[in-house]
């Protein structure tokens, strides 16, 4: 018997080398598991039913390394890549581990570091390009402030839109297919992180010089961490055309970064993330930037893998369901989700019979919606009693 749980490649589902090669470090402990090498790690995403994989410049090639180690490392890479059947659909950049970036890398106060960080990041998109990668992220972890005597904000927003277009230039005239996917967290590792929000890169993005080429990567714990409904931010990414990517994990909302295995957390949650995915055909990577319980061993970190797939997969089962049911159906119908659409575009005589045209308030205000029945509905589908 088929398990239609079981991860396929039309999927589109996809790990980072630093999620299931997380060693287990935090804070306040020491690794608990190996780290492993690159090709290890594509073996082993191959093994649990992955498709693709994604890297930090630094998560395959070493900071330090000469351009002969480079060229052994990415060699034996594409050679794992091949040899089980993995592509590389998204790459990115590690501005936030080097202490050269304690102030930031595009922000940063001092010219020298902002410099090196466009190099280091146009190293990066090389990288990514030569596997194959059409998606290039960048995360500001270090582009923030503990103190904001340091900086005037509006700078801040300044150097990095200088290097925003920097970058798509340089796109541009090595003939790269990238997209850029712009991802935004509150805090951590800097007190106030400056985009803190997908809102707040979708404004930033209309002021670029090539806004076409640049959209956001949501990700469910950052949003978490505010306090926000993660579905709507990529809701509104995906209606202004700029969902390029979207990172999958759980979080407990309002805490530090935990990066749980997706649904794991609130599953309620993830449920009406892959029914919007789902509902509206998007068609990208489903990257899970999550990591293993410090807990686990290998076979832990696979269990970890295994679950996130597997989970979207359940809750797109969960969301068929959902939308089959006649019951909701016609609760939505009830609610008014066949009526007809007042029609919406400005018109002289639109607004000369809006003008016109008597409302009974008293009667839309009596009016019940049966929300509660229809979450109850939802409930029961998530429960599996439905």
């Amino acid at each position: 018997m088929t398990d239609s749980f079981q991860p396929r490649p039309e999927h589109k589902f996809s790990f980072g080398l630093w999620t299931v090669g997380n060693p287990g470090r935090d804070p306040f402990g020491e690794p608990v598991r190996p780290r492993l090498a690159p090709t290890d790690a594509v073996k082993l995403l191959a093994e649990v039913g992955a498709w693709g994989v994604n890297f930090h410049d630094n998560d395959l090639v070493p900071i330090d390394a000469t351009r002969p180690e480079r060229d052994h490392i990415v060699k034996a890479f594409k050679q794992a890549l091949s040899d089980h059947g993995m592509v590389v659909p998204m790459a990115t950049v590690n501005l936030f581990t080097d202490p050269a970036f304690r102030d930031g890398a595009f922000t940063a106060n001092d010219p020298n570091v902002r410099a090196y960080a466009l190099q280091k990041t146009m190293g990066a998109m090389d990288l990514g390009a030569e596997m194959g990668a059409t998606i290039f992220v960048l995360w500001g972890g270090r582009e923030g402030t503990e103190t904001d005597a340091c900086r005037r904000p509006d700078e801040a927003v300044k150097r990095l839109r200088e290097a925003v277009d920097f970058l798509c230039e340089y796109n541009i005239e090595q003939k790269y297919r990238y997209r850029f996917a712009l991802e935004a967290k509150p805090n951590e590792p800097r007190g106030d992180i400056y985009m803190a929000t997908t809102g707040a890169y979708l404004g930033f993005i209309a002021t670029l010089a090539r806004p076409d080429m640049v959209g956001v990567n949501p990700e469910v714990a950052h949003e978490h961490m505010s306090g926000l409904n993660v579905t709507h931010a990529v809701a509104q990414a995906w209606e202004a055309g700029k969902l390029f990517h979207i990172d999958l994990n759980d979080q407990h909302v309002g805490r530090y970064d935990q990066d749980f295995r997706f649904g794991a957390a609130n599953p309620r949650s993830a449920f009406f993330l892959v029914k919007f995915l789902e509902d509206v055909g998007y068609g990208g990577p489903r990257h899970f930037d999550a990591h293993a319980y410090r807990t686990e061993d290998l076979e832990g970190v696979k269990a970890f893998a295994r679950g996130c797939m597997r989970t979207y997969l359940i809750l797109r089962d969960k969301a068929a369901r959902w939308n089959a049911d006649p019951e909701i159906h016609a609760l939505l119908s009830q609610i008014g989700g066949g009526r007809a659409s007042e029609p919406r575009v400005y018109s002289a005589e639109r607004v000369e019979g809006l003008k016109a045209r008597t409302f009974d308030r008293a009667a839309l205000a009596r009016q019940g919606l049966a929300y509660e029945q229809l979450d109850q509905l939802t409930t029961e589908i998530l429960l599996g009693v439905r």
